[in-house]
């Protein structure tokens, strides 16, 4: 590969901070690195995001021990992405938690999807040896769930397909706060390598009907405030939309992955260059797009192979 991606080149510690974004209710997010919430109900408490590894794992639960003594039960993971679930046993939680659809994926494309991103963002992989396998939920659904921490409600759903195929979110109703996992970014590039660009804009509006007070994103800032929430909501929004339309068009008038490349950049270099991980997901954004734009559902499975590939065919 005659370049590496963006990410591979990216060793620089990002700032970790943990507001409070609702009762009990705490955001860990780190410049642009992938976010984990924490919901702390009246008997224990439920993480949602593992990150990449143990290691990382364990700057959640020093943040966690910072504010509660209290037992982590329940650990969600909103997609099967390898930078959110590979912590997983860091938190010794008795009930990890996934969509079936995201199961089916960890089944379909896991191994692959963790060997890739191993090479894409090293740096997300401190402490990799310690990871013992894939990481498999204890309980799955299809459509909605609810778990009780005690007199607590945790409403899990699955409101539509965006970043992947089986997202769900976190709704805290007593609260009036969500975590979206990464259907909602916060200038941060959304990925969407597995994503699904005509699914994607609905499902940001339906987390825009709950009027939320807060948002934990998968990426960026934590959002209070309703003004922040729609905000983070048009500007995600906009940038798959930025994303595809242009891709779409070169794609389904013959041309080719490098001239869809240059018209994505021309429309999204002016408004997102300075977005967290935008130079990384740009490749796997347009290559996504351009499937999507000739028909294909399904996202191809990435591996370090088709990464190499696909980088080579855009540099011509």
């Amino acid at each position: 590969m005659a370049k590496q991606f963006a990410s591979a080149g990216d060793l620089t510690e990002k700032k970790i901070s943990f507001d409070e974004i609702g009762r009990d209710l705490w955001a860990f997010t780190a410049e642009g690195d992938p976010n984990s919430g924490i919901i702390i109900g009246d008997e224990s408490v439920m993480v949602i995001e593992a990150q990449a590894t143990p290691r990382l794992a364990e700057k959640v639960i020093e943040k966690v021990r910072s504010v509660t003594d209290k037992p982590i039960s329940h650990l969600v993971l909103t997609h099967y992405h390898a930078v959110r679930v590979l912590g997983a046993s860091a938190y010794q939680a008795p009930t990890v938690i996934m969509s079936d659809k995201a199961r089916s994926m960890v089944v379909e494309r896991g191994k692959e999807d963790w060997d890739s991103e191993f090479v894409r963002f090293p740096r997300l992989f401190q402490g990799h040896e310690s990871i013992p396998g894939l990481t498999w939920p204890t309980t799955t659904f299809s459509q909605s769930m609810t778990v009780y921490l005690g007199k607590r409600r945790v409403d899990l759903m699955f409101l539509g397909r965006a970043h992947t195929a089986g997202d769900i979110v976190a709704f805290v109703p007593d609260a009036n706060v969500m975590f979206t996992g990464d259907i909602v970014e916060y200038h941060s590039a959304c990925y969407c390598g597995d994503g699904h660009f005509h699914d994607w804009p609905a499902t940001l509006e339906e987390i825009r009907a709950f009027d939320l007070d807060a948002i934990a994103p998968g990426r960026g800032d934590a959002l209070v405030g309703q003004g922040m929430v729609n905000e983070a909501l048009d500007l995600t929004g906009d940038f798959v939309m930025s994303t595809y339309q242009p891709v779409a068009r070169v794609a389904q008038g013959g041309g080719t992955l490098k001239e869809a490349w240059d018209a994505c950049r021309a429309v999204c270099d002016p408004k997102f260059s300075d977005y967290a991980i935008y130079e990384h997901c740009l490749p796997f954004n347009v290559a996504r797009a351009y499937d999507e734009a000739l028909g294909i559902d399904t996202p191809r499975i990435w591996t370090a192979e088709r990464d190499r590939e696909m980088w080579d065919a855009l540099q011509g």
